[in-house]
């Protein structure tokens, strides 16, 4: 069991947590949620003891006498000659102590003792529940068997979380673990969890996860905990009548304090009614503050609108690609994409996912095959690795300002203000940026260009549950083409209509959606795919639900396709009146201007500034009319 009592933390001169009370019982799995920078894995440094509170305490039973009694994942990924395999089984420490004396030791009842207890603790088995660990997040037989030190940062997480899982820890404490994962991996994670017999707290975005690997939600907000039992759409459903009921408890606490506020003011100074407003005032020095509501900024994209190009916008006739010559990583790809695609990319880390997003994203050549691009294609692509290129000591503005060179200022700041970058976030050094406002910078910048296609690389990995809903609704209003590669289902569910797997160095339809293809995971007959979906009641009216809202996004994109058109001219437009204010401005301010030019142009140049001023107001005007028409056309 795990009590946390009155505890308070400090960090730098800001709390994160103030007398926060909260008790979980044994053998529950709690997912940890809560805005990004709320202090979710500073309250695992806690619960291991790598920090302490400054007030209060934190009490954790039932792991006392036990070795690795709590399990988390370290930030240093493991390396050196040990392979996969190995590390994992030096992980139960006891095992590991008893094979040692085994093979020294000559007492018989000694010998007899240590053979009792490998049996007990399963030994003989290790081996065998290891590899079949390491293998359900994606390290084959191959892999298990190489050095550690051959193998990238993103696979060596992967041995971390596989060797925790071994350990099977009392305490099990994993911060957003999936974003080392492919979907494939995720999935795997997710049902091994689904069974762990042990308590749990994970850090999660990912809500499929918390809606069906976790007993309960432990939820940080306003420097407070709170347990939630159930899933996360059920904690989401029960904080929003319980935010619901505070606000109309505020509202009428409000109200009677205005009544009586009004009293007082009215007739305190009135002989005859005196008493009585002094009564009410002393009444109001005791009646409870207003409670606060807990209204947190919601996170919103807004991508810009792309111009239409005729299809196809981009075909592939019998390519083949790679990065070394004559090796190709794919070959034989027969693919075309049209501006109403959604496409979403499956298939194991490895397979070539993201050497097809390069090569639909031309940054990667072509081997073999002809390739085709409409005329004025713009793409943006975001792969995760971009949030490592931004540079440090430059803000939002000079990255994006880059991109943008014939924008104002102010459209400039418009436009990171469509990703929630706003007012100081502008203006703060990359470097002191979190996670989540990093990625939105840089999805912010893909997207400078107007893109007719985006491809979105794990685009979750630094995104809490509201950015990623905001996501999902910004991917089914914009009009261009979408390809997704990620591990959070619920955003592919949500936003691809078509499945493309990579595998086997080609890429092929997936005929079927995510449940489908969990269960082909799972190693249910490919040829009796068909007949599981028909039989599957539940899930086919998830699909028709889905596709459902997939159709009227679509619908709703064709139908305002010309009001979005009158949205872009106008905004052309704006910019261009707003640029040429700007030049006359930036040459009023220089005192060489005075002296280069005559009065009379002097004059007529602050005349024309002047009428800018009158067409800048006209053109603001008719942009905000086509964006209301838009809002209400949608």
């Amino acid at each position: 069991m795990i009590q946390i009592r009155n505890m308070t933390y400090r960090i730098g001169g800001r709390t994160l947590f103030d007398a926060a009370s909260v008790t979980i019982p044994a053998g529950h799995r709690v997912g940890l949620v809560g805005r990004n920078g709320t202090g979710k894995s500073t309250l695992l440094a806690l619960l291991t003891g790598d920090a302490q509170p400054d007030e209060g305490d934190i009490s954790v039973s039932g792991i006392a006498g036990r070795a690795n009694a709590i399990g988390v994942v370290r930030q240093e990924a493991p390396g050196g000659s040990e392979t996969p395999l190995e590390f994992t089984l030096a992980t139960d420490s006891e095992r590991v102590t008893l094979l040692a004396e085994a093979a020294i030791v000559t007492d018989p009842e000694r010998i007899a003792t240590i053979q009792a207890r490998l049996v007990d603790i399963g030994a003989h088995a290790a081996p065998a529940r290891a590899a079949t660990i390491l293998a359900g997040l994606g390290l084959d037989e191959t892999a298990q068997k190489r050095p550690l030190s051959e193998l990238s940062g993103g696979w060596r997480m992967r041995v971390a979380i596989a060797a925790l899982l071994f350990a099977e820890p009392e305490l099990l404490l994993l911060d957003e673990p999936t974003n080392h994962l492919d979907l494939e991996a995720a999935l795997w994670l997710e049902a091994h969890l689904c069974n762990y017999r042990n308590t749990a707290i994970i850090v999660s975005h990912d809500r499929e996860l918390l809606n069906r690997a976790v007993t309960g939600i432990l939820h940080l907000e306003q420097l407070k905990l709170t347990y939630y039992p159930g899933g996360y759409d059920r904690f989401a459903k029960v904080r929003s009548e319980r935010l619901a009921l505070q606000e109309r408890s505020a509202r009428k606490l409000m109200a009677r304090r205005r009544h009586m506020q009004a009293f007082v003011d009215r007739f305190r100074y009135k002989a005859s009614k005196a008493r009585q407003a002094q009564s009410r005032l002393k009444a109001l020095e005791r009646m409870d503050p207003v409670p606060d509501v807990a209204a947190e900024t919601s996170t919103a994209f807004l991508f810009p609108e792309p111009e239409s190009l005729p299809p196809p916008l981009i075909t592939f006739d019998q390519v083949a690609t790679g990065y070394l010559a004559g090796q190709p990583v794919l070959r034989n790809l027969d693919l075309r994409l049209d501006s109403d695609d959604r496409i979403g990319f499956l298939g194991q880390n490895g397979n070539g996912k993201s050497t097809l997003a390069r090569l639909i994203a031309d940054r990667l050549p072509t081997m073999e095959g002809d390739v085709h691009r409409a005329a004025k294609l713009r793409v943006g692509y975001f792969d995760q690795h971009q949030l490592d290129d931004l540079v440090a000591e430059d803000n939002a503005i000079e990255h994006l300002a880059r991109l943008m060179p014939e924008a104002t200022g102010s459209r400039v700041r418009s436009r990171l203000g469509g990703f929630r970058l706003i007012q100081d976030r502008q203006t703060t050094k990359v470097k002191h940026l979190s996670g989540g406002e990093r990625a939105r910078l840089t999805i912010a910048m893909i997207t400078s260009h107007s893109p007719n296609v985006l491809i979105l690389d794990e685009p979750t990995n630094h995104l809490d549950i509201d950015a990623r809903e905001a996501l999902i609704s910004a991917l089914n209003d914009y009009s261009g083409a979408v390809i997704l590669i990620s591990h959070d289902r619920r955003l592919l569910e949500l936003t691809v209509d078509r499945l493309w797997l990579v595998a086997d160095g080609t890429v092929r339809p997936f005929d079927g959606d995510l449940s489908d293809y969990e269960k082909w995971l799972r190693g249910l007959s490919r040829n009796n795919q068909g007949q599981e979906q028909n039989t599957d009641d539940g899930h086919a009216a998830g699909r028709g639900n889905r596709k459902e809202t997939r159709r009227l996004a679509a619908a709703v994109r064709q139908r305002t396709a010309d009001i979005r058109k009158a949205v872009r001219d106008a905004e052309r437009a704006l910019d261009k009146l707003m640029k040429e204010r700007d030049d006359i401005i930036e040459n009023l301010s220089q005192s060489t201007f005075y002296e280069t030019n005559s009065t009379q142009d002097i004059k007529n140049i602050i005349l024309r500034k002047e009428h800018l001023d009158r067409e800048i107001g006209a053109a603001e005007d008719t942009w905000l009319q086509a964006v209301a028409t838009l809002e209400a056309a949608e």
